[in-house]
């Protein structure tokens, strides 16, 4: 695995996200015009528009059929399925920043499963950063409050899927083709979504239904192309940190799109979700910086000494 940094990795998942975040917008436009399975189905029908830009030199083709570790590679495809059924559903049965809220556990799964699954050494800040963020989403929901509904199952089913998902993507191994990986991603919409909707399709009718199911298709499939690019440049714990950014992508899509009010204690539990990914982020760094400096005044003075 060719390891180009972890700002390289975390990068490419911030743009993963924010097609996640543009494309769920996407399919909650689509709440109430067109089955739920359906919309999750075209994720995998315009996602095969990227095999393309996707396919390396001295790959083939042939490599989306190639299926090297067929464990990983069902997981891959189950956990991308249950993924995009279950985030639609609950994007059309809830507001935004509650749906995220939820499906920002997917951090503490992912970390979790590193440690069990990939022996991965995970800090005592990055536990105390899923710990707070976890803490934001109770802020957030307020269960025992408030009436949990279907919709925040969905939300939760779609985060173990989705960390189950960077698990794989990681376990995968240096010699995987790239397409092989994609065609796992693109194969669990189509076959699962595909088999799921077929009582329920219909013909979408309409210019306006079509650019939806554009935005939320190709837009998912590209989350997915960079978040597999992610993964094999940073450590599973360092792809899913930027996984906070969508909750500014919720909040503005929730108020000038969706027009949803959010009270006090929402902002609270907002707040608090990304001070956790922010203070991880940058406490280590000040602390190098701190450390750095503190160095520098205690070195003695360079330069020319005076003759005895």
């Amino acid at each position: 695995m060719k390891n180009t940094g972890l700002s390289a990795g975390m990068m490419l998942a911030f743009a993963a996200y924010a097609a996640f975040s543009i494309s769920d917008a996407y399919s909650k436009l689509l709440a109430g015009l067109i089955d739920p399975f359906e919309v999750a189905f075209s994720g995998g029908i315009f996602g095969l528009l990227l095999i393309p830009f996707i396919r390396g030199k001295n790959e083939s083709y042939r490599d989306l059929f190639v299926i090297r570790q067929p464990v990983m590679w069902g997981l891959r495809a189950a956990a991308t399925f249950v993924a995009t059924a279950a985030s639609v559903e609950a994007f059309m049965l809830l507001p935004m920043p509650e749906a995220f809220s939820l499906i920002f556990l997917m951090p503490l799964f992912v970390t979790v499963l590193s440690v069990v699954l990939l022996r991965e050494k995970v800090s005592t800040l990055d536990w105390l950063s899923v710990i707070v963020g976890f803490v934001g989403v109770l802020i957030v929901l307020r269960p025992g409050l408030r009436a949990l509904q279907f919709g925040h199952l969905c939300a939760l089913i779609a985060a173990m899927a989705n960390a189950v998902g960077v698990i794989a993507y990681r376990l995968a191994g240096k010699n995987t083709p790239r397409l092989s990986i994609f065609g796992s991603s693109l194969c669990g919409p189509l076959l699962g979504n595909g088999a799921l909707m077929v009582a329920h399709a219909s013909w979408p009718q309409g210019a306006t239904i079509w650019m939806f199911l554009f935005g939320y298709g190709f837009l998912a499939a590209l989350g997915q192309l960079f978040m597999m690019m992610a993964a094999t440049r940073a450590t599973a714990s360092a792809i899913a940190l930027p996984q906070y950014s969508q909750m500014l992508w919720a909040v503005a899509f929730s108020s000038y799109v969706f027009h949803e009010l959010l009270d006090n204690w929402t902002f609270v539990g907002i707040a608090v979700i990304i001070a956790s990914g922010l203070f991880k982020w940058g406490y280590p760094r000040a602390v190098t910086r701190l450390a750095a400096i503190r160095q520098q005044r205690l070195a003695p003075p360079c330069g020319p000494y005076p003759l005895a």
